[in-house]
């Protein structure tokens, strides 16, 4: 199809305003899919997807769609998440777009992150179409919503599409939109192979899948092609588009979005972000790409059988393909044995992963508390990052621990204000700047430590405000805090799975928490054994496992009491011996338990 009937555009917009629902009816109208085919949320193919109503993974789709002009078109659709956590799957999607649908909720109107996937893309260059959804609900303030538009986004109100994705209202208008409004792709000046490999996915049977928007040249099976970061060659065995299921043709040419698989080997070749180009006639310069994204949160995964070590390596580096944002490295523990570091961009990309490595490659795992990266200046001027509380050097050589500050987005309804005020407070953050949205919502700006925010800060938005809170947030340097070393001791010894770095005020009660998690599980000694959590050398908790006791005066029947006390002494002796020289064998099933029980 000539260039300038093609169309690449994505679909952004906050978690749940009906990006989903919208791309199955444009699937349905332009006839991409048969009736026989039709489901609900097409194009979420985990069944995770599906279960949590939420999209993952940015999903590509060609659909054909005869305008009312007469001429046919060629609409390339990328449907994203809307999740804070999976930023960079939409930053990975605009960068292979001309255009953005940009879908706003006609009850619930512009929401935190909705703000921040408007700032993506204008930073592209997009062409924006706004829709307003759920028009047809009771609830719907269409004023509102267009007062929303050009006073927070700057977008005018003239411009939006008033549709129901449910009800399948204004679809057609939708799709005459992307038409008309969004530009068709640029061309270069020359036909050199030129495509951006925005992402991949891997194939038992196959290899190697990746995804690709072609900007010039063409590709077709047995053209020699370059990847230009690493410099390796490969032949390409086939080309194709998505129907949203793979579908082979003879060749992609510019403006294209679509797949290509060629003799790649390993899951280590293909970079996401990477240039695609021509063996013997190479391009000079690489595409830009989209920016690195660096990991916020980390976790330990372990596997809970040591001999799955090597399938737990095989799983993640299958993941990290299909998941650019995801990192790991090998790293071991005294407690749990050999395992992973894992770095993710919040708690519901670690929840993810985790649940696929459970679901897809049937992995029996354990992950450790989430931490977050801190920085460390030495006394002799050195920076260090440390994100495993086991790596922190000696207090006497540090001279400032520095904890990530992360400026957050939060809008809320007026009359929750105080309380989410308050939650600020709790989690010692300080408010920048207030703003009114409109007469029944604020909007916060406030910075906080991003450790503070990891297990249920955006939980307690939603309790407060019964839902219609909601927030953005993105990384803003380091920040210099009273944080120090919380170490576990049983019978003495530090155990180094439980060591964390926490805030000086909230290390005491951690530390409460912590041993009388360790008391409950760890098994019963001959001798009575001491759990204290300590920061340096000052114990801040304590719990004691009571001894076993054998009863060594069973057999006096009678007699002096001088004998029975003999007896008792001698056992006392003997388990004040013991205490000094055991060792308390800590099983892995405790580890899991309040590990477990840590993340709840």
């Amino acid at each position: 199809m000539a260039i300038h009937r093609i169309r690449n555009f994505c679909i952004i917009a906050h978690i749940d305003h009906g990006k989903t629902t919208l791309s199955d009816r444009l699937l349905e109208t332009t006839a991409t899919i048969a009736d026989r085919e039709k489901q609900d949320q097409l194009l979420d193919s985990m069944d995770l997807e599906r279960e949590r109503g939420i999209t993952i993974k940015a999903h590509p789709v060609t659909m054909k769609y005869r305008a009312k002009d007469g001429h046919e078109y060629s609409l390339n659709l990328l449907d994203t998440p809307g999740h804070v956590d999976f930023a960079y799957e939409v930053s990975r999607s605009l960068a292979a777009c001309e255009g953005a649908l940009l879908i706003i909720d006609a009850a619930q109107g512009v929401e935190a992150q909705t703000v921040a996937n408007v700032h993506l893309a204008l930073k592209q260059g997009l062409t924006i179409v706004p829709v307003i959804n759920k028009i047809d609900l009771p609830n719907a303030d269409l004023p509102s919503v267009h007062h929303q538009l050009e006073d927070i986004l700057a977008i005018p109100a003239a411009e939006a599409i008033h549709a129901s994705a449910k009800a399948g209202i204004g679809i057609v208008d939708i799709l005459e939109a992307i038409v008309r409004r969004i530009p068709s792709p640029k061309l270069f000046g020359d036909s050199i192979l030129r495509g951006l490999v925005f992402d991949s996915v891997f194939d038992i049977y196959r290899g190697v899948v990746s995804y690709v928007r072609m900007f010039s040249g063409e590709v077709e099976a047995g053209t020699g092609v370059k990847m230009m970061s690493t410099g390796k060659t490969y032949e390409i065995k086939e080309v194709g588009v998505f129907t949203p299921k793979p579908l082979a043709v003879p060749r992609l040419r510019a403006g294209d979005t679509g797949y290509f698989i060629a003799n790649i080997k390993t899951t280590g070749e293909v970079k996401i972000g990477d240039t695609l180009t021509d063996k013997i006639n190479p391009s000079k310069e690489a595409l830009p790409g989209f920016q690195e994204i660096h990991p916020m949160v980390f976790s330990g995964i372990y596997p809970i059988n040591t001999a799955d070590f090597e399938h737990l390596k095989a799983a993640l580096a299958k993941l990290q393909l299909n998941d650019a944002a995801f990192v790991y490295q090998a790293e071991s523990s005294v407690a749990l044995g050999f395992g992973f570091r894992c770095g993710f961009l919040g708690l519901l990309h670690m929840e993810i992963i985790q649940e696929r490595l459970r679901r897809e490659y049937n992995m029996d795992i354990i992950a450790t508390y989430p931490s977050v990266v801190y920085e460390i200046i030495k006394t002799n001027g050195d920076r260090l990052e440390v994100d495993n509380p086991a790596h922190l050097p000696d207090p006497s050589v540090i001279e400032e621990l520095r904890e990530p500050i992360v400026e957050c987005t939060i809008m809320v309804p007026n009359e929750n204000i105080g309380d989410i005020m308050q939650l600020i407070l709790e989690k010692r953050g300080d408010v920048q700047h207030t703003e009114s949205l409109d007469t029944r919502r604020v909007m916060l700006v406030t910075k906080l430590p991003l450790n503070e925010i990891l297990v249920d800060f955006n939980d307690k938005i939603k309790t407060l405000t019964r839902g219609y809170g909601s927030m953005d947030y993105e990384h803003s340097g380091y920040r210099a805090a009273k944080l120090v070393k919380l170490d576990m001791l049983v019978n003495g010894e530090p155990v180094d799975a439980f060591s964390s770095i926490v805030h000086r005020d909230k290390a005491e009660a951690r530390g409460r928490i912590l041993a009388a998690k360790l008391r409950d599980v760890i098994p019963k000694q001959l001798y009575q054994v001491a759990i204290q959590a300590a920061i340096g050398g000052k114990i801040v908790a304590r719990e004691s496992v009571s001894a076993m006791r054998k009863n060594v005066i069973a057999k006096c029947y009678g007699g002096d009491i001088t004998r029975k006390r003999k007896l008792l002494e001698k056992q006392k002796e003997g388990k004040k011996r013991m205490k000094a020289i055991g060792r308390v064998n800590i099983p892995q099933e405790a580890f899991i338990e309040v590990l477990k029980s840590s993340q709840t």
